[in-house]
């Protein structure tokens, strides 16, 4: 898709930044991080309004929705989409575009089954079609940010980021508010529930789809040159495992294959790292603590300072979406001219002190303009730390293992935040709103301190290697 052009210099003028968002591989990860996006909600939220509709029990909903736990659990199967080739694609498309065209194909297939299905008749083979879109849209995921990853090298990660974040979040917009609204259009009566008016939501959502199929055909596969220690340390196993004669040899070539696909991704990290990777996975698993915990709460807090849906959902769910996105945009910017790691201690720093702001927001109680600067602020500031984290787990992996070892790190990361949130609401309890809030603060300092420990002992990985 055209030439990469490598913006490094810090004296570069901000509109010749900006033009770093018009490289053809930047711009292609807006349009794969729209079909990234589609169909969470679609398993999810828009779900589960879907289901409530059609008159199904609300314990039957709540079940249904641990279908969305595959994104939790794509780590398993990552090593299947590093190594494992698929017939025709793979020698056609190549290793990435194959996957995700594969994964693209299997969301639309399941969307226009549950388009065509409707629980109230059938609710178990439903529900095998959002699994199969969940899992597919995970597929999606792993085979999407191996490519981000090598796609470019890593001064341009925070750029191919916050293309992804901006896509991702536009097309969250799509398949909440935009299917509901396609919903609403077909349905004839408000009162009466109409399969009809969610197939024609599904199917829409299902054609949309082709943006990121039409995307994976254009794009070109990214040209990887694995590191000569990667190289002869598989060779090293690999011929160790071929010595066994007394195994058979289907059995020699699985675990051929087995160290490749599933050990070799930890213990390379582990090898590149060393003692630094219990400091980087430290980091990693708090990052995100302060506004994971506090957003988990938030709705709650909201409802109790008296604020209606309407205001909520105008302020937070799209004025609030907007800053998130400026947030991602400005953060790419000023990582190509100050790089990743300062955006990075300064995302963790806006991300923590911004929830004094909430604070400060329980004391005022209904206040809608001071809920709309603590949301434009704290969004802004989540967008440029989202957009931040990101690329620094990017240029953590060794290209040779990128699905796997990605898929890894961002399972990790939300692990410990959630299991805390969900505390929040005793923590309330216990302590009020503003000293909650407080602690949600003090919460992100240690992950400052994290920051600058890794500032200063975790070395380059040196794999950001690309033709």
């Amino acid at each position: 898709m055209g030439k990469l052009v490598i913006i490094t210099s810090k004296s570069t003028g901000w509109l010749e930044t900006l033009s770093v968002y018009w490289q053809p591989r930047v711009r292609s990860m807006f349009f794969l991080g729209f079909s990234a996006g589609l169909p969470l909600l679609l398993v999810f939220g828009t779900l589960s309004f879907w289901l409530r509709e059609a008159g199904v029990e609300r314990s039957t909903i709540g079940f249904l929705s641990w279908v969305a736990l595959a994104y939790g659990f794509k780590w398993a199967w990552a090593p299947l989409v590093d190594r494992l080739p698929l017939p025709w694609l793979t020698r056609r498309l190549g290793r990435r575009r194959s996957w995700m065209l594969f994964a693209q194909l299997l969301v639309i297939t399941g969307l226009v089954g549950m388009a065509l299905s409707d629980p109230v008749q059938g609710i178990v083979r439903f529900t095998m079609l959002a699994l199969l879109v969940a899992f597919a849209s995970a597929t999606q995921d792993i085979a999407i940010d191996a490519y981000r990853i090598e796609a470019v090298e890593e001064v341009l990660q925070g750029a191919m980021a916050s293309s992804y974040m901006v896509g991702y979040r536009l097309a969250m917009i799509m398949s909440g508010a935009g299917a509901l609204a396609i919903a609403a259009y077909f349905d004839p009566s408000e009162a009466v529930y109409a399969q009809s008016a969610w197939m024609a939501a599904y199917l829409s959502m299902a054609g949309f789809m082709l943006v990121g199929v039409v995307t994976v055909l254009v794009i070109r596969e990214p040209d990887i040159h694995v590191d000569r220690g990667t190289r002869e340390r598989e060779a090293r196993v690999d011929g160790l495992i071929e010595q066994q004669r007394w195994l058979p040899t289907p059995l020699r070539v699985f675990g051929e294959w087995f160290y490749d696909a599933v050990i070799s991704p930890f213990a390379d990290f582990i090898g590149r790292y060393r003692w630094q990777a219990l400091l980087i996975l430290a980091l990693i698993a708090t990052y995100r603590i302060s506004d994971v915990v506090l957003g988990v709460i938030s709705n709650v807090f909201y409802v109790d300072l008296g604020f209606s849906k309407a205001e909520v959902a105008a302020i937070t769910k799209v004025y609030g979406v907007i800053m998130t996105l400026l947030g991602a945009g400005l953060g790419g910017l000023l990582m190509v001219r100050l790089g990743v790691m300062r955006i990075l201690f300064a995302g963790g720093l806006l991300a923590a002190a911004t929830n004094l702001l909430f604070a400060l927001l329980s004391t005022l109680g209904h206040d809608v303009l001071m809920l709309t600067v603590v949301i434009s602020i704290d969004n802004l500031s989540a967008g440029l730390a989202t957009s931040a984290f990101v690329a620094y787990l990017s240029s953590l992996t060794n290209v040779s293992y990128s699905a796997t070892q990605y898929a890894l790190f961002s399972s990790v990361m939300l692990l410990l935040p959630k299991f805390l949130g969900g505390f929040s609401g005793v923590m309330v309890d216990g302590v009020g709103y503003p000293m909650f809030f407080l602690i949600t603060t003090l919460m992100g300092v240690p992950v400052l301190v994290l920051i600058l420990l890794a500032m200063r002992y975790v070395p380059s990985s040196g794999y950001r290697k690309h033709a």
